[in-house]
């Protein structure tokens, strides 16, 4: 058993450079980069399960009489707190971590937690359990754009990047879709457990199909291109160091964050109680209330996905204008869908459809895209 042991990890390692043709070794970056930009793209989709699951069953919960609004207010914050200042960490850990590991390892335990939420009512496991989700949370969108910044080169990022942050909304739709159709059928417990198991089946893709860094599968950087600064042996360099640190004192980065804080108020906002404001407040059905909301999520694929291109097409390669535009749409679609009273089912889709599109574009260009573009 020994010796096949070692001879699968013999015939596992990355063929030498030299031992392969110049087409061969093209096809197998090309081949690796896919495999990792998609593991990477959909396991973060499936982080979003595991984040939002809790936003599904809210109304169950207070109808049963588990926690009041209040209590899930409290658990909610905490997740939040914790993300932010994980989020802060991680990415300097992320930097010089193998992204595989460390961004699988988050989503694992973060399916775990939302699995042990679905067999307990008590209100500090919620809070305690909650909380942890939002720093094993954190490890997943650094590790992705440092994969990102590992595979693809600066003149290819933008594309990329750009489809990466639709991650974010598919997992919103995957969650208000499939975590409301096990709500309805089996209750809220069968909500938290199916986002535990779609985590799980997204850390073993994630082991599966992602890959640390080009170095590690045998390709030299000088003759790809693929990473602009992340080789193995520099991590540990004084000059990588002053170069976080040189993030760090960048005023613009900072402008960016306090614009992507606000940002993520609206977007919260309508992720966190979007369907329990539809129940309570307008009356539909838990299955109406998430059909509606996951529209934005939808939608906000496709603002994702077109967000680079509207910037290079028509703003020359700006970002901030196009940021403003999206900005006053956000804005409007939540005008829309507050202000008007009742049941009015496409009014309510169409301020969905405006506000998926502007969240779409915002959470990728302040989100990440422009930081990743100054520093």
């Amino acid at each position: 058993m020994l010796k096949n042991i070692i001879n699968f990890y013999r015939v596992s390692q990355p063929k030498p450079c030299n031992e392969e043709s110049l087409s061969e070794q093209k096809q197998r970056l090309k081949r690796f980069q896919w495999s990792t930009f998609l593991a990477a793209t959909l396991g973060y989709g499936m982080y979003y399960v595991c984040r939002l699951s809790l936003n599904v069953v809210k109304k169950p919960i207070v109808d049963e009489g588990v926690f009041s609004e209040t209590e899930l207010g409290i658990i909610g914050a905490v997740l939040f707190f914790t993300y932010a200042v994980g989020k802060f960490m991680n990415g300097f850990l992320a930097d010089r971590s193998n992204v595989k590991r460390f961004m699988s390892t988050g989503l694992l335990c973060s399916a775990l937690i939302n699995l042990c939420l679905g067999f307990t009512n008590s209100f500090f496991a919620f809070v305690l359990l909650w909380g942890l989700n939002g720093w094993f949370q954190s490890m997943g969108a650094a590790s992705g754009v440092v994969s990102l910044t590992r595979w693809y080169s600066s003149k290819e990022r933008g594309t990329f990047y750009g489809f990466w942050s639709a991650s974010h909304n598919l997992g919103e739709a995957l969650t208000f879709i499939s975590i409301a159709l096990l709500v309805s059928w089996m209750g809220w417990r069968y909500g938290m457990i199916g986002a535990g198991v779609i985590g799980l089946l997204g850390f073993l893709m994630m082991l599966a199909f992602m890959r640390d860094t080009p170095q590690s599968q045998g390709f030299l950087l000088d003759r790809w291109g693929t990473s602009d600064a992340h080789s193995v042996s520099g991590k540990q360099t004084e000059e990588f160091n002053k170069a976080q640190k040189a993030v760090l004192k960048n005023p613009a980065i900072w402008i960016l964050a306090l614009s992507s804080a606000f940002m993520y108020i609206s977007r919260y906002a309508v992720n966190s109680w979007g369907v329990f404001y539809l129940e309570a407040q307008k009356g539909y059905s838990t299955l109406d209330a998430s059909f509606i909301i996951s529209i934005s999520s939808v939608c906000g694929i496709v603002g994702t996905v077109f967000s680079g291109i509207i910037s290079d097409k028509f703003f020359a390669g700006s970002r901030n204008v196009p940021a403003l535009i999206f900005g006053l749409m956000n804005v409007s679609a939540l005008c829309l869908f507050l202000l008007v009273p009742g049941v009015h089912f496409w009014v309510d889709a169409l301020a969905m459809v405006l506000f998926g599109l502007g969240i779409g574009v915002l959470i990728c260009f302040l989100g990440g895209l422009m930081a990743v573009d100054i520093a």
